[in-house]
């Protein structure tokens, strides 16, 4: 029945709607978003919302401004409206007055958003338009809160019960294979060979979830070496000439690299559940899997260490000096909001990890030499330890580390120390 629905939904949008499309042709955009949200019927409905999809295609980036810029003003709450609402809701507390306070309080354009993702393939140039007014937003702030729509709408549609976890292997489709290596930010694949690499030895794998309004579109995937024990360089985990081990004698999964693939999807947390789905898919087709760990990059490190001239001459000189003083960044340098101030490091222990152990000479890349001078650390998901580590870091951004950072992070302030 499902396939017999979207048989004839996509039979008549492409007669129907396509077809009448061509009526609102002439009509600014202002007007169209009014008869979108004005429409009653399915017909015109969709049609109306098909117009405006194929015209922001069409627009260049002052014409996507402006036509942000409209729905951000014409498409907003009234202040008056809402506190009324408010205050007869506040007089006669009821379902009526709840009702009245819901709608005023959302602006119409939450709900011109979700009339456009009723055209078929909508939900993908969605997410591509909100990647557009992200980046506009930079120079032009009266935009800004329009994305916040964007993300209030992606939150409920991309949340974990729609999402579908699949392996990615050496079968999976050549489309799909092509976005993996397009996509991976963390560690560049140069070559079908190099991806080849990591997909398909038995010591491989790799994990995406995808969504079924996007169906060929990755929107996170983690790559996973099977490992015994656990390692401090990605240089030896990735290197061409590798001795390879069955899945069954490796003993550590090892997580080295993450990548969220839609930059339209930013906000919309994917990392925690995907790691969560992979530990238990793994456990379940290797129980001998002791060790959860990640091998990853610490990107603001060399920013931090360059903000003292002091610390970046010691970490350059001598790779335990490099070690002490990441293991200080990680555990002790926060943001405005007090949390940490690596992206990475909020990541892994805002999902309940601990910072385990950091390697010199880990990552001899370009970018990993640049974001940290080649060092690495683990991030170690105890799972006997998760769920306190992850309260007491929601609390009051507890970082849970090893004793092995504590020491480390300990030797670097008694140096400094005897260095002034």
């Amino acid at each position: 029945m499902t396939l017999l629905a979207n048989l004839m939904s996509t039979i008549f949008e492409r007669r129907y709607v396509g077809a009448a499309r061509g009526e609102w042709s002439g009509l600014a955009m202002e007007d169209l978003a009014d008869r979108l949200l004005g429409s009653r019927g399915e017909g015109s409905g969709l049609a109306i919302a098909g117009q405006i999809l194929d015209r922001y295609a069409r627009m260049d980036e002052a014409e996507r401004t402006a036509f942000f810029t409209m729905l951000t003003t014409r498409l907003d709450i009234d202040p008056d409206t809402v506190r009324a609402a408010l205050d007869a809701y506040e007089a006669a507390p009821g379902r009526d007055s709840y009702a009245a306070y819901m709608a005023a309080a959302e602006p119409r354009r939450q709900e011109f958003i979700r009339q456009l993702n009723r055209v078929q393939g909508a939900t993908g140039r969605l997410v591509a338009m909100r990647a557009d007014l992200r980046r506009l937003a930079r120079d032009h702030p009266q935009i800004a809160a329009l994305d916040l729509d964007f993300r209030h709408l992606f939150a409920s549609w991309f949340n974990r019960g729609f999402l579908v976890l699949l392996p990615i292997s050496w079968e999976s489709p050549a489309h799909v294979l092509e976005k993996i290596i397009a996509y991976e930010a963390v560690h560049a694949i140069d070559s079908w060979d190099d991806l080849r690499r990591r997909v398909q030895p038995a010591d491989r794998r790799c994990f995406a979830f995808f969504h079924p309004a996007m169906p060929d579109e990755p929107l996170i995937f983690v790559q996973v070496a099977l490992t015994r024990g656990i390692p401090g360089s990605v240089d030896a985990l990735l290197a061409e000439g590798r001795a390879q081990i069955a899945g069954d004698q490796a003993d550590t999964a090892v997580f080295y690299s993450i990548t969220n693939c839609q930059a339209g999807l930013a906000g919309i947390s994917f990392g925690n559940s995907l790691i969560k789905q992979v530990v238990r898919d793994l456990s379940a087709e290797l129980p001998q899997l002791r060790t959860f760990v990640t091998l990853s990059p610490i990107p603001g490190l060399m920013a931090w260490l360059k903000e003292d001239a002091a610390r970046a001459r010691a970490a350059a000189a001598d790779p335990e000096a490099l070690r002490r003083l990441a293991a200080l960044y990680l555990t002790e340098a926060k943001d405005n909001t007090g949390a940490p101030r690596d992206p990475v490091a909020r990541f892994h222990l805002g999902n309940g990890a601990l910072v385990h152990a950091i390697h010199a000479g880990a990552d001899s890349s370009e970018a990993g030499l640049a974001r940290s001078g080649g060092a690495m650390v683990n991030y170690l998901y105890d799972l006997t330890r998760i769920p306190q580590n992850c309260e007491a870091f929601a609390d009051s951004h507890q970082i849970a580390a090893s004793a092995q950072i504590k020491t480390l992070a300990r030797a670097a302030h008694k140096t400094e120390i005897q260095g002034t």
